[in-house]
């Protein structure tokens, strides 16, 4: 029986589901790079670094190549880095609405109109 679409998209997120996973699509946004840079970039041990590299390529995000000593990895298509780009405009987004609503709450007089339990006294 082949699995559904959504349980396959499902899969497909919980794979990004983790931090340096995210950096590492972000940093692989801009082209290839070789894994000696990547451990620069996001700071974290060379064990735990392969072993996100790991599941990248496992999922078929990421593909890697030799070129001599160096290993480089890049993204396995364009559309991870379109959703890279398109996670990081919806999270602006709400954010950015989230500080408009709290200035206007901060900017808002204090009244007993505004809170009920003053209201209710």
């Amino acid at each position: 029986m082949p699995v559904p679409l959504y349980q396959r998209k499902a899969e497909f997120f919980r794979t990004l589901g983790h931090p340096v996973r995210i950096r590492v699509l972000e940093l692989l946004g801009d082209g290839p790079m070789a894994v000696r840079d990547l451990l620069a970039d996001v700071e974290i041990e060379a064990s735990s670094l392969s072993q996100q590299l790991s599941v990248l390529r496992r999922a078929g995000i990421v593909t890697s190549r030799r070129e001599g000593s160096a290993v480089i990895y890049e993204l396995a298509g364009p559309d991870v880095a379109d959703l890279m780009r398109a996670a990081r405009r919806f999270l602006t987004d709400m954010l950015t609405h989230q500080a408009e609503l709290l200035d206007s709450l901060r900017e808002a007089p204090d009244s007993a109109d505004d809170d009920p339990v003053a209201a209710a006294r």
